[in-house]
């Protein structure tokens, strides 16, 4: 299958996914929100992230496994890429024990008046933190075979799981209307289960697909390659703590400001943050592994080409869906959650607002971990990004500023972070600064404005019952061609006309 129908079927595949997916999760928060209450829904949400903190977790290590497995798939090389999944194997085996350990030693500070907890839930959030810091083992081997599974571009089965993985969610849900026990305790040892149940559908198939996913070897590493991955995924685990530290450190900050309560309107902003970026990460899953083989066959070209396609269709991706329910939400999440947590509206808003910025230079994301030269990379831009903690806590502790001051400060750093990005490209991939605002920021720029021109007049001119339904379809109906018009330049729109053709083709001949 030629590359551009490759990515193109997996795009299809995930967004199919993704939508139903998305759906239900969504549906499911509603649920939990009611179970829970506002006071539980924070504390799960504070427990959760601070695993996420602590742990480093999935996506950024993910990334080391899958760069060198598509780096080797370019260059024909099936001996390393052997070598390459029984070393990450062998290697996230000793992360997994090792961040586990050091989450239990955290716990026994966290829980000792750090963390702005009701005294009456202290013990029930410690039973699910210790629950969440295993499952993180389990979440940690898995990295190697979804790396694998990614690298080969199988996305079809990523997307089988994740859909059980869904369902399992909703189930969980809506078994806490009949259960007695405590609440929180039963939707925090549910939900630590499921990682488990999706580790061992991904490990199984691995095994049974593919012969470079195998044990053999596994406890003899060879040091080289040891060496080149660690140092890799060291970077890559640095760069994601900065990112994932700076989020959930803001919820520290929130909750040591403003309480618990404050949690869940922070934990519904970023599970609507989460739920949307669904949207470009599904099209850079799909792009990513070209995006990796096209560096190691040695078409830099090509590579760099292919990423500045991704940050701009992972930001239109994004602004869809984003720009309308900007202007709506309010609505919306009067809809969504009947009882809506203060600031949760304005948290949303900035929260959108953030993540569209960030996709402005998504794809350079990408192109520097195929380059894999990231050290200083990792500590500029991660750095960046962590300074949004000091920044924001100097903001409520020295002024009268509310809580969303925060966010703002989110957005502001998200844009600085975008500039140094490119600043690396430019030198280390020798990009084209202009050339990337003439085919990308420009034309984002001019398709956007009119995409919210449109949604401004919508809000202001018209007003009827479920007004956010007519809008988000109106605007989807008016994004599509005037992102083909004014976003796509001669060569995009010829390789979407042939993308298009041939899927049509598929389907009337099947």
């Amino acid at each position: 299958m030629q590359a551009s129908s490759r990515v193109a079927l997996n795009t299809f595949i995930l967004y199919g996914r993704m939508i139903l997916t998305m759906g239900i999760s969504l549906y499911s928060t509603r649920i939990v929100l009611k179970a829970l209450g506002d006071l539980d829904y924070g504390i799960f949400n504070l427990i959760a992230g601070t695993i996420v903190m602590l742990s480093f977790l999935n996506a950024a290590m993910s990334t080391a496994s899958q760069r060198y497995l598509s780096f080797h798939q370019g260059k024909k090389d099936y001996n390393k890429q052997k070598q390459v999944f029984t070393n990450s194997l062998f290697l996230h085996i000793f992360l997994g024990i090792l961040i586990v350990i050091l989450l239990e030693i955290a716990g026994l500070f966290l829980f000792d008046g750090f963390l702005n907890i009701p005294e009456s839930r202290v013990h029930s959030a410690k039973i699910i933190y210790h629950y969440m810091a295993v499952t993180v083992f389990f979440t940690v081997i898995a990295v190697p075979f979804t790396g694998l599974l990614i690298a080969h571009e199988n996305i079809w089965w990523v997307a089988i799981v994740n859909i059980v993985e869904t369902f399992l969610k909703l189930a969980i849900a809506v078994s806490l209307f009949y259960i007695e026990f405590d609440k929180l305790i039963t939707y925090g040892v549910l939900s630590a289960s499921i990682t488990i149940i999706t580790f061992f559908l991904y490990a199984v198939f691995s095994f049974k697909r593919y012969s470079e996913c195998t044990f053999e070897n596994l406890f003899k590493p060879e040091k080289n390659s040891i060496r080149e991955l660690t140092s890799f995924a060291g970077w890559n685990l640095i760069g994601a703590l900065c990112g994932m530290g700076r989020n959930q450190g803001l919820a520290l900050i929130l909750n040591l400001f403003f309480g618990a309560v404050i949690n869940a309107a922070y934990g519904i902003a970023s599970q609507v943050g989460a739920q949307l970026l669904f949207f470009s990460r599904t099209m850079l899953s799909a792009l990513n592994p070209q995006i990796m083989k096209s560096e190691g066959s040695g078409d830099r070209e090509r590579m760099l080409r292919l990423s500045m396609m991704a940050s701009k269709f992972g930001l239109f991706l994004l602004a869809i869906f984003a720009i309308p329910i900007i202007f709506e939400m309010p609505s919306i999440l009067r809809f969504w959650l009947n009882d809506i947590p203060d600031h949760t509206i304005i948290f949303c808003r900035l929260v959108l607002i953030g993540s569209l910025t960030n996709q402005l230079t998504i794809g350079i994301q990408s192109a520097m971990q195929a380059y894999g030269d990231i050290k200083y990379y990792q500590i500029i831009v991660g750095g960046m990004l962590l300074f949004n903690l000091p920044l924001a806590y100097t903001i409520l502790k020295f002024s009268d500023f509310p809580p969303y001051s925060v966010l703002v400060s989110y957005v502001f750093i998200e844009f600085c972070a975008c500039v140094l990005r490119l600043i690396f490209a430019k030198y280390k991939l020798k990009l084209s600064i202009k050339k990337y605002f003439e085919n990308v920021i420009f034309k984002e720029i001019i398709a956007l404005g009119i995409i919210i021109l449109f949604n401004i007049l919508v809000v202001e001119c018209i007003e009827m019952p479920y007004r956010f339904g007519f809008t988000l379809i109106v605007s989807f109906l008016i994004s599509l061609p005037t992102i083909y018009v004014f976003g796509l330049n001669s060569a995009e729109r010829l390789m979407l006309n042939g993308i298009i053709n041939k899927l049509r083709l598929k389907i009337f001949k099947s």
